[in-house]
């Protein structure tokens, strides 16, 4: 029998991908010449005839199954923004490639008849410890945007942070959604816009502030890049060019005063502003983009009652590192004080399974739900729920896991 070169087979098939008529676009197909390729997240996951695209979300046979649809119905430009990474694109990939060196060890001759998914933050039970992350911007992937995501997670029960970033009100998501939802916050390098953002979102019944952290730098997101040149469209007509204009698309901002702002990147966040942020609100105060123990420990000496694991889905920096990598070490320097949640790169039951087991008590998705929701709007959001829960389920069975409470890092080995 040949032996068959991986990196070979990969460009071949990027080739095929990049010449079929849902990716002939400009651009894209020199993307399948590179070695190693840099098609965008997760092409090279699901490999799939891209002629024979679902119809329906009951079509969908995995949550990688939206996502060449959302491509088709999403212009060009909102794509590439929620496809990208930045520079090379080493942690978009890391994020993905990660999970396929950790390996779970299944107990057998375990009754797994009934298994409890459920899980508990800030007192609060809920069925799943699948969480809907914050994402900017959902009406530029679906009319209904936010709405839609909040209907979903309503359906599914699933816990929602919206984004300060959203294209949607949080009183109108909190509205949708039928129940109080975390607000992530982008602080801006105003404390005064950080306050008046924190208040609002007070104001509207959320328990929790996420706080990003991560997001301290301008970015390459070469993939927005490409895919921008061949959107027929012109982005000024409907962004402007000025933060001023970008925020009259975010309610977040209504009535609050930007004139003095010349970048909303929050590059002057320092714990300092964390015990003030701690000080101003009765919210819980989560920071989001811990990837180390030792700012992990910072967190519990701030008063921070609970941190995410995230990389920002790889559009914060190319360092190369996926957050399940980074998980065990802020867990076991977090030590069972403070809830410890992860994202990035979430895709199939079994990642969320290995993280739980290393440690997190809940597990964040969002690029996934974003191609349900350019592909079929709230359905769409619905079925890749309802997709993550059951392969998650199934591997839980699988594992001799009966409840979430039973999962250790005995349950995961590394290769």
């Amino acid at each position: 029998m040949p032996v068959i070169d991986q990196s070979t087979s990969r460009r071949n098939f990027l080739k095929y991908l990049a010449a079929s008529p849902l990716l002939g676009a400009g651009g894209m197909a020199a993307l399948a010449h590179e070695s190693p390729s840099r098609f965008p997240d997760p092409m090279v996951w699901a490999p799939r005839d891209m002629g024979e695209l679902i119809k329906s979300p009951k079509d969908a046979i995995n949550v990688f199954d939206f996502e060449p649809v959302a491509y088709k119905n999403v212009p060009p430009a909102h794509f590439g923004y929620m496809a990208s990474g930045i520079d090379d694109e080493v942690t978009l990939r890391a994020n993905r490639e990660a999970f396929n060196r950790l390996v779970l060890r299944p107990r057998r001759l375990v009754d797994v008849t009934k298994v409890d998914t459920s899980i508990e933050l800030f007192g609060v039970k809920w069925d799943t410890p699948v969480i809907i992350a914050p994402t900017g911007g959902n009406r530029a992937f679906h009319d209904d945007g936010e709405l839609a995501v909040a209907r979903a997670a309503k359906a599914r029960g699933h816990l929602q942070i919206l984004s300060t970033s959203a294209s949607t009100s949080v009183e109108d998501v909190t509205k949708a959604r039928g129940m109080p939802i975390w607000f992530q916050l982008y602080a801006s390098p105003s404390w005064d816009v950080a306050k008046a953002l924190v208040t609002r979102a007070e104001a509207a019944g959320c328990p929790a502030v996420a706080l990003t952290v991560d997001r301290v730098a301008g970015r390459n997101q070469e993939t927005f890049y490409r895919l921008r040149k061949i959107d027929a469209r012109t982005c000024s007509d409907c962004h402007g060019t000025t933060i001023q204009d970008r925020a009259r698309t975010r309610p977040a901002y209504d009535g609050i005063d930007l004139s003095a702002l010349k970048s909303m990147e929050s590059s002057n966040l320092t714990w300092d502003f964390v015990r003030r942020l701690r000080d101003a609100t009765r919210m819980k105060v989560v920071i989001k983009g811990i990837l180390t123990a030792e700012d992990a420990k910072l967190c519990i000496e701030n008063g921070v009652d609970a941190v995410i694991v995230s990389n920002h889905g790889g559009r914060g920096e190319d360092s190369g590192g996926a957050t399940i990598d980074f998980l065990p070490e802020v867990v076991q320097a977090v030590g069972g004080q403070i809830p410890v949640l992860v994202d990035s790169g979430f895709r199939r039951g079994t990642d969320v399974l290995k993280a739980l087991a290393l440690g997190a008590n809940g597990v964040c998705i969002g690029r996934a739900y974003l191609w349900g929701l350019g592909a079929f709007g709230q359905a769409g959001v619905e079925r890749v729920l309802e997709l993550v829960r059951a392969e998650f389920e199934a591997a839980m069975r699988q594992s001799g896991v009966r409840s979430i409470r039973e999962l250790s890092p005995a349950f995961v080995r590394r290769v």
